[in-house]
């Protein structure tokens, strides 16, 4: 299995947090700047057989073990939808019944999966390196499931450590917060996502043109990037919305269609108020309406995110979304 480029600010984050002693990090910050990356980075270093300076030799049979999925003294915790995208191995009994189709695959962290993690780090190391957890994205956890964790991530037993990677580290327990030393993900110059970026296959231009669709995240302009999203139609976006054309938002789910459409209702609240846009170049942007509308607008938008993942029909909200878009962009009061 092909290690991904590590990027230069990952590896700076993870010299300094590796410098630093402590038994569990929660690493927080916007999505797509590399959490996950990082805190895979740090286990890898922490159960490594020959650890370098920098961190993991790379080499040996515990990095190899990770490489793969198989390191039996490392529990990755994440959705199980996030850990069948990622190709990490699920529970026995987790997999038996999306087997046997008894559910769908969960979009929090089960209370099960975390009982079987702490009943983890309570058996002997198999490698002799100690016992590492990662939880990602960490605000996945819902009260139970975090409960289950306070304990032993405030007493690890033995050799034990933590990594809680987070995209929204406001929404975790106060008490699983405090419990962790705290490491707020750095936001890596322009120049240096570029330089990943391009090492990553992506021409300059077509970089920079993702960077700016995904907000200056580097991690969320590459998945754009390899999803196959398309930068003449994001372009073309505000204009067909301006005419209501729901079939500009066809090639989308209903969660992604909304996305872009609250990045462009961001970047008109923007331009209401003088600020610069920051996902649509200038000149692909309508007339700006009155922001009266765009404030409805977007409260609308969030209101239609939490019901994205299960729409009664996708095809008639995509409709009723690019109606409401052009009502908004027509208003001016």
């Amino acid at each position: 299995m092909t290690r991904p480029v590590l990027a230069s600010w990952i590896a700076a984050q993870r010299s300094r947090l590796l410098a630093q002693q402590g038994h569990a990090w929660l690493l927080q910050g916007p999505s797509g700047l590399g959490q996950f990356q990082l805190a895979l980075e740090l286990v890898r270093a922490w159960l490594c057989e020959a650890p370098i300076e920098q961190g993991a030799c790379g080499v040996c049979g515990s990095c190899h073990a990770i490489d793969v999925r198989t390191h039996a003294d490392l529990c990755v915790l994440m959705p199980e939808v996030q850990m069948l995208a990622r190709g990490w191995p699920l529970p026995e009994k987790a997999q038996a019944d999306l087997d046997d189709k008894k559910r769908k695959p969960s979009r929090e962290i089960r209370v099960d999966a975390m009982r079987q993690a702490v009943e983890f780090t309570q058996r002997t190391s198999a490698r002799g390196r100690g016992k590492a957890v990662l939880v990602y994205p960490a605000e996945q956890m819902n009260v139970v499931t975090a409960n289950a964790l306070l304990k032993t991530l405030e007493e690890p037993p033995g050799e034990v450590r933590f990594v809680l990677a987070s995209e929204a580290a406001h929404q975790l327990l106060p008490t699983i917060r405090s419990r962790c030393l705290g490491h707020t993900m750095a936001w890596p110059a322009q120049a240096d996502m570029l330089h990943w970026l391009t090492a990553q296959g992506l021409p300059v231009d077509v970089a920079e043109v993702f960077l700016r669709i995904s907000g200056g995240r580097p991690d969320d302009a590459l998945a754009l990037f390899q999803s196959g999203c398309n930068p003449q139609s994001w372009a073309q976006l505000p204009q067909a919305m301006l005419r209501g054309d729901a079939s500009a938002l066809t090639d989308w789910t209903p969660p992604q269609a909304i996305e872009a459409l609250q990045k462009l209702c961001h970047d008109l609240l923007a331009l209401c108020v003088g600020a610069v846009p920051r996902y649509f170049a200038l000149a692909d942007l309508p007339d700006v309406p009155a922001i009266g509308p765009l404030t409805r607008w977007s409260r609308a938008l969030s209101t239609a995110a939490r019901t994205a993942e299960h729409p009664f029909n996708p095809g008639l909200m995509l409709e009723a979304l690019a109606a409401q878009a052009r009502n908004a962009l027509h208003s001016r009061q």
